[in-house]
């Protein structure tokens, strides 16, 4: 929480910790397979002249990253035989980097020309491994981080996927061209050790609390239902449940028809290279780092407050480049500003809903919390903000979505008055010591 001594000094400090120089090798390993089995395979297939069809049909693989709430208790409750001893973080780290290592090896050695559908369950199996993957290291990140250290650690986090994502993307495709995709594929199954090496250099996480003593069908029984009967009894459970749905809807749907409205104003492939991913990509950076400053400096809750008013005028600002038109100053300062609002929002509402979880059920709780987070806003939004940019123009619909942000707001900042969001914090946002409920 806020403390009132504390200096823009003490936000910055936090940076050079070990913990979250931790969370950024965990993003590192987090960030590659998603990119294995997107941008990257989406031109491994192109260039094996795949249909068009056929590769976007590969989007399916994402799914289980959207799915992953159904398995993450697996992550809490199961114990790993042998490796077991390791610890339960750190062996399930340890497991999941294998299993994405080997997932990508497979990914490597199937040839799309030869037989797409074995290139699909590879894609799907890479998905599953990579979200399993991203199942422990989010476990893993919010139990090492000391409750002041959720907002920096969250920003560390990013930047390593970020990186990750990149760098996996970068290997894929210089490597390719010179040795080929099946080489270039195992190279950056590499990209996994980093977490794997922080599990067993850091060890067991100290805040870590097991489910039970006990072993057997009780305890993994225990950990399906343990989480969501955990959550529900805290004060406020509904209305920060009612919250995680709805913050994000203004901001996911004004972000689906960005590329359209620059298409539509005339932005050439040049002009938008430039402003929307040269100018955003750094802007998302030093977001990035202020929003995990803000989060040490001005505590959880006004730091999300106004990450949330950032987001919701990030809208307002393309409703007005759509009525001044074709303006790269415009188009600079629109996306930059909107890069730059979602850097810190996603600092500070990803360590808020870290703070969320209980030490017992972390892995399932933040999956559970993810999923709802994403994909209530993409399937009410993406089946209508088409409809609506047709129907209204692009200046009223992001006047709209910028009014739809509004609730979320205005739900946090009810919720910061009526105390309920102290009250539903859970073990992980609070000092060593703090009491748990009983389930």
């Amino acid at each position: 929480m806020a403390v009132a001594s504390r200096t823009w000094l003490d936000g910055v400090k936090p940076y050079i910790e070990k913990e979250p120089i931790a969370a950024f090798f965990l993003g590192v390993s987090s960030g590659f397979p998603y990119a294995m089995i997107g941008a990257t395979l989406t031109t491994r297939l192109a260039q094996d002249g795949i249909s068009k069809k056929s590769v976007t049909a590969f989007a399916l693989a994402f799914l289980a990253y959207n799915l992953k709430f159904l398995w993450a208790w697996l992550v809490d409750g199961a114990r790993i035989p042998v490796l077991g001893k390791l610890g339960q973080r750190v062996s399930w780290l340890v497991l999941a980097g294998v299993l994405v290592m080997a997932a990508v090896a497979n990914l490597a050695l199937v040839d799309p020309t030869t037989s797409l559908i074995q290139t699909a369950y590879a894609a799907v199996l890479v998905g599953i491994a990579g979200a399993t993957f991203d199942i422990v290291i989010d476990a893993y990140r919010i139990e090492i981080l000391r409750p002041d250290q959720m907002g920096v650690g969250s920003g560390m986090t990013q930047y390593g996927w970020r990186i990750g994502s990149v760098a996996a993307g970068a290997i894929a495709l210089v490597l390719a061209s010179r040795v080929g995709w099946s080489v270039a594929y195992l190279a950056c199954a590499s990209l996994a050790l980093p977490a794997m090496l922080v599990g067993l250099i850091m060890g067991e996480p100290k805040r870590h609390h097991p489910i039970s003593q006990t072993k057997g069908v009780g305890a993994a029984v225990k950990a399906i239902y343990g989480p969501f009967v955990e959550f529900f009894m805290r004060r406020g459970a509904f209305l920060v449940l009612l919250f995680i749905l709805l913050h994000k809807i203004g901001d996911t749907l004004g972000q689906l028809t960005v590329r359209l409205l620059f298409n539509d104003l005339g932005f050439t492939n040049d002009e938008i290279a430039v402003f929307d991913v040269g100018v955003g990509f750094w802007a998302y950076l030093i977001g990035i780092f202020v929003g995990g400053v803000l989060y040490a400096r001005l505590g959880m809750k006004r730091s999300v407050l106004i990450s949330l008013i950032l987001m919701g005028v990030s809208n307002f600002s393309f409703a007005v480049l759509a009525h001044v038109g074709h303006s790269n100053w415009g188009m600079a300062a629109s996306i930059g500003f909107e890069n730059f609002a979602s850097g810190i929002g996603g600092v500070t509402v990803v360590a808020y809903f870290s703070a969320l979880t209980d030490l017992r059920f972390t892995a399932s709780q933040y999956a559970l919390i993810s999923a709802a987070a994403s994909v209530f806003g993409r399937i009410l939004t993406g089946t209508t903000a088409g409809a609506l940019v047709e129907s209204m123009g692009y200046a009223n619909f992001y006047l709209l979505t910028t009014l739809a942000a509004v609730p979320g707001i205005l739900l946090f900042w009810l919720m910061m008055r009526a105390g309920l969001i102290d009250a539903s914090i859970g073990t992980a946002g609070k000092e060593k010591g703090s009491g748990q409920r009983p389930i």
